[in-house]
């Protein structure tokens, strides 16, 4: 299946796109705003979307209905941090065919917008619309409460995208010390690369350092 991924969160996008090229299929672009996945569909002909219902340019329901008019082959499916089901309601009127939380592990979207690819609905549980934005510490994923210290300040320093070499110059610490640090945060995520963990982590609204 070919495809174009639209969230703002890039990190989180690099992270799908490589569970998806995993599993065979190929995405054709990464895009962070709602015109540039416009374009992208309008030109690249993607057999699937999965939009981001809030983009920094506009709302994703405003980019799908463009995209349902100009290019109605394209299968869209709507990622989302909460499922509001007044908002699920208004994406199935515009026609998209998924509307998935973003607060699941990246295989299961994969396999939520590989379904939609052979003809399916993917339409996970809704859920109220949380009443404040900011993620409480009960709402955040119980393996990030299992981080050390440390460990915390070297997933905020991944999620910043800083380099190995940096984050131990800045940190004061060995090479090898951190490399240890990000193997424990792997095995404690079950993560397999750094930016799942960054991915999982931004999910959870994970405040990057400085």
């Amino acid at each position: 299946m070919r495809l174009v991924l639209c969230d703002d969160n890039r990190i989180l996008c690099e992270a799908l796109a490589s569970v998806f090229q995993a599993h065979g299929h190929r995405v054709l672009a990464i895009t962070t705003r709602a015109a540039e996945a416009v374009t992208a569909v309008s030109e690249l002909r993607p057999d699937a979307c999965l939009l981001d219902v809030c983009l920094p340019d506009g709302s994703g329901l405003d980019a799908a209905r463009v995209m349902r008019q100009g290019r109605p082959d394209t299968k869209i499916v709507m990622l989302s941090g909460v499922s509001d089901p007044a908002v699920v309601a208004e994406a199935r009127q515009a026609g998209v065919a998924g509307f998935l939380r973003k607060d699941q592990n990246l295989d299961s979207i994969v396999r939520a917008v590989a379904a939609v690819g052979a003809g399916g609905l993917a339409f996970g549980p809704a859920t109220p619309r949380q009443p404040c934005r900011r993620m409480t510490a009960e709402c955040r994923d119980d393996r990030l409460g299992g981080l050390t210290r440390r460990e915390d300040e070297v997933l905020r320093r991944i999620v910043a995208g800083q380099s190995t070499t940096r984050m131990a110059g800045e940190m004061g610490i060995a090479i090898s010390t951190l490399r240890g640090y990000v193997k424990s945060i792997l095995a404690k995520l079950g993560a397999h690369s750094r930016i799942e963990a960054a991915a999982i982590a931004s999910r959870n609204q994970y405040r990057s350092v400085a």
